[in-house]
Order: C-alpha cells, then structure tokens, then sequence
C-alpha cells in the first residue's frame, strides 16, 4: 500500500498538506518568516505519533469493555542541538481520567499499541530514545 499527499505553497512559509483523508496547515514560526496559521513540521511528527497511538488504544479499550471517561496523549520531544535538528529523546505520556480503573486491560492496551500496533512509534525507535508511562487522574 502506498500512501500519497501533496504540499501546496500558499505563501511565505505557509503550506497546505492534502492527503484523501483531509488538510492540514503547516507554517514556520514567525521569527523566521511563518505567521503561526498551522502546525510545525517537527510538531506534526510529534502529533502522529501519538495520533496512531491513540486510535490503537481507543479501539482496544472498546474491544476489551475498559472504557475511560477520557484520556489524553502528550508527547516530549528533545531536539538535538545541531543541524538537521532531530527528536534523540521522546516520551509518551499516556493520561486515563476517571474511576474505578481496569488497570490491567488499560495497560494491555497501551502496550499492544506501543509493541506491535503503533507503526509511526516503531519508526520513532529507529532514530529516538523513545519512552512512555501511564498516569491515571481519579475524577
């Protein structure tokens, strides 16, 4: 399977990503000519990451009746120092809000998507230190 998008330059640095599934917006920051109306190239890595994570973890949830009221992804990146500037170091911070947690099937879930599923973290492991943890926020 091959997958396609195209990137049209709409001016200064503002560009629009289209694939069949949708459009995304991608722009500098502004000290170097962007005028902050999209996503960062390195900001979209970090969003696919966890992204391709979440719809893994959403989906086993629901096939193992562990359902959460809500949970979130945030995603650390560390950026090397020189050019081309590179994620060496990334954590996965999974977040569960809600109550009486099924911990075991939550945690199942994350490591079947961070182990087997997730293809966008198999790649992060070929140039990235890459972590993760689960933190559950009792409501």
């Amino acid at each position: 399977m091959t997958n396609k998008i195209e990137v049209s330059w709409k001016g200064q640095m503002l560009f629009e990503s289209v694939a069949l599934e949708g459009t995304v917006m991608i722009d500098a920051a502004e000290d170097v000519g962007g005028q902050g109306k999209g996503l960062r190239p390195k900001a979209m890595m970090l969003t696919a990451l966890a992204g391709c994570s979440a719809m893994d973890v959403a989906s086993l949830l629901k096939k193992m009746r562990a359902e959460v009221d809500d949970f979130k992804i945030e995603v650390e990146g560390n950026l090397t120092e020189e050019h081309p500037k590179i994620y060496d170091k990334v954590k996965v911070i999974y977040r569960f809000y809600g109550s009486d947690f099924k911990k075991d099937k939550i945690e199942k879930a994350v490591n079947l998507s961070v182990e087997r599923y997730c293809g966008v973290f198999e790649m992060f492991r070929k140039f990235s230190d890459i972590s993760h943890e689960i933190v559950y926020v009792e409501q």
